[in-house]
C-alpha cells in the first residue's frame, strides 16, 4: 500500500519507527520501493555523491526534477520527499513554482531547510505537504558541527520546530544535534521528527544511501553506519573483467553468438 503523508504522520502515536533512504535514480528506487521503506528522501546531497559538486548549494531545481522523474518511475509503494534546493525557496512565490515543479514531476511532498513559516504556509495554501528540517542545516552552514551543544542554541532549535509544526509541516528532520536535544523536541511536537545524526529518541531515521551501503567515501559523517561496502565489491568485478580483457579470456563462448 502507498505510504502517504497521513500515514506517516500516525507513526506518532503508533510507536513504529520511519524509515527513510535518500535515492536519485531508478534502480537505487526499485530496491527501496522492494524493501518497502516509509519515504524516499530525493536529497540535494544528490549533487555531491552523484554530480560530484563540491556542496549541496551547485544543485538546480532542474536537477531536483531530473532525479525525482527518475525516482518515481522506480516507486510504487514509497513516499517521495524532495528537497527544494539551495536558492530555489529565496521567495514565497519562487517556492511555490518550484515545488509544484516537484510535485508534477513525482513528489509527494517537498523538504525545506530551515524556519521560513511564511515560504512553507504559502506552499501548503497550494495543497503541497512540506517536510521541515532544522539543527544543522548543509545549504547555509560555514561549519558542518553539532548543534545545540549550548542550551541557548538548543532552545531556538526547538522553537524553530514548533514553528514548522505550526506552520504546517507533516514532519520534521532533526540533523546533527544532541540525542538529549532531539528527545526534548520529539516530545514537544505531535508530528514526526526524523534524525540524523540526531541519535535514537526521534520518531525515525534517515541516512544517505551512498553512505549506507559504503558507496562514496570522499566524506562520511561520523553518524553514518555503513551497513555494506559495495564500492570494494565493484572495483573487485571492474578489476576482474580488466584483467579477462586483457588476458583474453572474455568473451568466451557463453557469452559470445555463432
Amino acid at each position: 500500500m502507498k505510504k502517504t503523508v497521513n500515514s506517516i504522520r500516525k507513526t506518532k502515536t503508533s510507536g513504529q519507527k520511519i524509515v527513510m533512504l535518500t535515492a536519485y535514480d531508478y534502480p537505487t528506487a526499485l530496491i527501496l520501493n522492494q524493501a518497502e521503506i516509509d519515504i524516499i528522501l530525493v536529497g540535494d546531497t544528490l549533487g555531491m555523491v552523484v554530480l560530484g559538486y563540491e556542496t549541496t548549494r551547485d544543485v538546480t531545481i532542474t536537477d531536483m526534477i531530473h532525479h525525482t522523474s527518475a525516482v518515481k518511475r522506480g516507486n510504487e509503494t514509497c513516499l517521495i520527499v524532495s528537497d527544494l534546493p539551495y536558492q530555489s525557496d529565496k521567495t514565497s512565490d519562487l517556492a511555490v513554482e518550484n515545488a509544484k515543479q516537484l510535485v508534477s514531476t513525482g513528489a509527494d511532498a517537498v523538504k525545506i531547510e530551515g524556519n521560513k513559516t511564511e515560504i512553507i504556509r504559502a506552499i501548503i495554501n497550494e495543497g503541497i505537504s512540506v517536510m521541515g528540517h532544522v539543527g544543522l542545516l548543509p545549504q547555509t552552514t560555514e561549519t558542518f558541527r553539532v548543534r545545540g551543544r549550548k542550551e541557548r542554541e538548543a532552545n531556538q532549535i526547538l522553537e524553530d520546530a514548533i514553528s514548522l509544526e505550526r506552520a504546517g509541516c507533516f514532519a520534521v528532520v532533526l540533523e546533527c544535534i544532541p540525542n538529549p536535544v532531539a528527545e526534548r523536541i520529539t516530545e514537544s511536537l505531535s508530528i514526526p521528527t526524523i534524525g540524523i545524526g540526531a541519535g535514537a529518541s526521534c520518531d525515525g531515521q534517515v541516512l544517505v544511501i551512498h553512505d549506507l551501503i559504503g558507496l562514496f567515501d570522499r566524506f562520511r559523517p561520523s553518524f553514518a553506519k555503513q551497513f555494506t561496502n559495495v564500492k570494494k565489491e565493484i572495483l573487485r568485478a571492474v578489476e576482474s573483467y580488466k584483467f579477462e580483457v586483457q588476458q583474453e579470456t572474455f568473451p568466451d563462448a557463453d557469452h559470445s553468438y555463432e
